[in-house]
């Protein structure tokens, strides 16, 4: 039988209980009715009452019952409101304190929803648990992209470049922007193109009373960019000495000034910083009588001249063992890390570089040899090349031997492009040469460099303590347990130490990477949650920090049966290297668990061994155990997730007993002092379109916040029923 909700025991709650009503009283009708099966059946729920009353609070002092919600729900005062103060302790914002949601395109920060959010908590008399300082997700990539970019080259400003970014030349082109002229000077103002001399043309002959009374703009659609300098060149002469006042910017704002003109053709520069994007360059000249032309309007941005600067693309280095590559008559063993090549006084050559290794566009190249030979020697040639047929592109060049250890500069100008052997031809000369390395470096013109990954370390290291300051200021010492990274583990790939790896953009897909931002990536494996660390206790201590901080790292998967639990396993090893520092202390691990409830039994109980097992490693690690986004779906023999309004009653009444599994088990294996607290992610059933689990029966609540099966069933878990 299909479970179709009705609204006759709504357990709708006010700011003081949960209240049952019922829209029907059977003792009024004239004749007698069976109650529908569908409603006597869910009858039982009126008799529980709220769920932090379960909460055996002497039993678990520092245990929180906790619900994510959104912020701006909760600070409206409504319904979900009195939700949350009824039935927990705590609350998650599902993304206000996400760092996309503070953090705009220039770096500025708004922290309004959350310091309102906070407000709105302590006048509920709630806990806020913070959601999430570290993550690779929901980040403002275009921001911390910027802040990556290619420094501009150091050189002296004198010997800076302009560089044109637009440019209106009334020379070629006709007049058709914005213009204004004041009713009072209309008749004696034009404003329009003087084919004959080329020109942009402004006729006054009677001086207005102010000065906007003549306006017009003379250039639009301007490329420039917030916070950039640029110059503003203008060519102008005037029937007589006078003064063109402008602005450049859109109608928001602009960046102001004025030029003195006189009677000859002249250029006029005007260097400024945009106060916004684009716009346009307004002029008024009200104030002057007579005839002003304009030959061109140019905008430029000054950067450093372009040099030519050498990119690493591809190094080859050596593993000591026999010769490594495709025999060529001749075979170096690797000695020492070293290509040992010893003369026999017979012609020789051998790969030293593979062409599935060393990719290459179209361009200029230059290779460097690390090598040491015994003696100067003669003769010695290298060639790059990109196949072996009668089209295959082939460049050699000679390489110099001298005695010693040196580093070999060779050219290799234009490449085609292809995979390119490296080919070390020491023909017949008589020296013993030992390679250590080949290393191919691109030759590109170019005015910037890349950030080393030491500066970018630096750059993000600030960022990450700006973001995690800001958000201490704002939540003002109020919230004192933190997801400090969120989902570091990735699931895959072996560390080394038969553990998976963290998330980075290296083994994700191009979607992911193109998305997302792994701090990680740049701050080290190790380093990243130390940053993180050591940022929330200094900036939580600095802002009215005064009980105890709480950190926690938080992932999901971590009750996975298909590894046997290998990624809550890794994340207690990733732990235990975090604070191998001695400094770095994390207080907890947070247990996302946003699992499903399986028709198959057999499936159903590998879950449920492997949630045991998850809270038996917990249990094991003497960390604080936190379950912090507890939500179910169902899952038919299939193997297909049902969606609500397809739900049967027995399916619900199975997800309500596994509900009350995870629950107790939570409380029989977790001991007492490591008990932080169980979130339940989503109060109500997902909409059909949301974008988390749409459709799926994810709530204690129905949609019309009619409580569930599963209500009881998390309800029994809490009681130790």
């Amino acid at each position: 039988m299909k479970h179709t909700k009705k609204i006759l025991g709504t357990m709708l709650l006010t700011a003081a209980a949960v209240v049952a009503t019922s829209c029907v009283d059977d003792s009024k009708l004239l004749f007698s009715v069976d109650k529908p099966a569908s409603i006597a059946d869910m009858e039982y729920l009126n008799a529980y009452d709220a769920l932090k009353t379960y909460v055996n609070s002497s039993a678990n002092p520092d245990f929180k019952l906790g619900i994510a919600l959104a912020a701006n729900d909760y600070i409206a005062g409504g319904l979900v409101t009195r939700l949350a103060n009824s039935n927990f302790h705590d609350m998650t914002a599902g993304n206000a304190m996400k760092y996309a949601s503070c953090v705009a395109d220039d770096g500025s920060m708004n922290f309004g929803t959350v310091e309102n959010f906070v407000s709105a908590a302590k006048a509920g008399g709630l806990t806020i648990y913070g959601h999430t300082l570290g993550w690779h997700a929901q980040q403002n990539n275009k921001y911390l992209n910027g802040l990556l970019k290619d420094k501009e080259m150091d050189v002296d400003p004198d010997e800076k470049v302009d560089v044109e970014d637009y440019a209106v030349d009334y020379s070629t082109s006709g007049y058709t922007f914005w213009n204004e002229v004041n009713a009072e000077v209309k008749e004696t103002t034009t404003i329009g193109k003087n084919d004959a001399e080329g020109c942009l043309e402004i006729k006054t002959s009677v001086a207005a009373a102010q000065n906007h009374y003549v306006q017009y703009h003379i250039a639009d659609n301007l490329p420039t960019v917030i916070g950039k300098e640029y110059k503003l060149r203008i060519m102008i002469k005037g029937s007589a000495a006078g003064s063109l006042n402008f602005g450049v910017g859109p109608w928001s704002g602009r960046a102001e000034g004025a030029f003195s003109f006189d009677t000859e053709w002249k250029e006029y520069d005007f260097t400024f910083t945009a106060v916004a994007d684009g716009g346009h360059v307004m002029t008024q000249s009200g104030l002057f009588a007579g005839t002003i032309q304009i030959k061109y309007v140019k905008i430029f941005h000054s950067e450093a001249p372009t040099v030519e600067v050498e990119q690493e693309v591809n190094v080859q280095t050596y593993k000591d063992g026999p010769f490594p590559f495709y025999a060529r008559g001749c075979e170096p063993p690797v000695i020492n890390s070293c290509l040992h090549f010893v003369p026999t006084g017979d012609w020789a050559q051998f790969f030293v570089f593979p062409g599935g290794d060393n990719p290459l566009e179209e361009g200029n190249y230059v290779i460097y040899l690390d090598l040491t030979a015994s003696k100067d020697a003669s003769g010695v040639q290298l060639t790059m090349q990109n196949g072996w047929g009668g089209d295959a592109q082939s460049i050699t060049v000679a390489v110099p031997i001298k005695e010693g250890n040196h580093k070999v500069r060779l050219n290799f100008p234009d490449v085609a492009g292809g995979n390119y052997d490296v080919i070390l031809k020491p023909q017949t000369a008589d020296a013993t040469l030992d390679l250590r390395s080949v290393t191919v470096c691109k030759v590109v013109k170019m005015n910037s460099i890349p950030l080393t990954p030491e500066e970018k370390k630096d750059t993000l290291t600030w960022a990450m303590n700006n973001w995690v300051e800001g958000m201490m200021k704002a939540t003002g010492g109020y919230v004192t347990a933190w997801d400090v990274v969120n989902e570091a583990i990735s699931g895959g790939g072996d560390d080394g130490e038969g553990f998976y790896t963290l998330q980075s953009a290296k083994n994700v897909s191009a979607e992911d990477a193109k998305n997302n931002f792994y701090w990680q990536d740049y701050l080290g494996n190790e380093d990243y949650v130390r940053i993180v660390v050591a940022a929330a206790r200094k900036y939580y201590a600095e802002n009215g920090g005064v009980n105890p901080l709480k950190l926690f790292v938080n992932d999901y998967n971590l009750e996975s049966d298909w590894d046997d639990n290998k990624k809550v396993k890794s994340l207690v090893h990733w732990i235990e290297k975090w604070e191998a520092d001695g400094v770095t202390k994390i207080d907890g691990i947070g247990t996302q668990m946003h699992v499903s409830c399986y028709a198959n039994a057999v499936t159903q109980k590998s879950k449920e061994d492997h949630v045991e097992k998850m809270f038996q490693i917990l249990a094991e690690s003497g960390k604080l155990v936190k379950i912090t986004e507890l939500d179910m779906g169902y899952i038919d023999e299939n193997g297909t997730s049902v969606k609500t309004e397809n739900m049967t009653e027995a399916q619900h009444k199975a997800m309500s007993d596994y509900y009350k599994f995870i629950v107790k088990k939570y409380f029989e294996i977790i001991p007492a002092a490591q008990q932080y607290g169980i979130t339940q992610w989503c109060a109500t059933d997902s909409p059909s379109n949301s974008s988390w689990r749409g459709g799926e029966p994810v709530g204690l609540w129905d949609a019309n916040y009619s409580r569930k099966h599963t209500y009881a069933g998390f309800a029994d878990g809490l009681s130790g029923k």
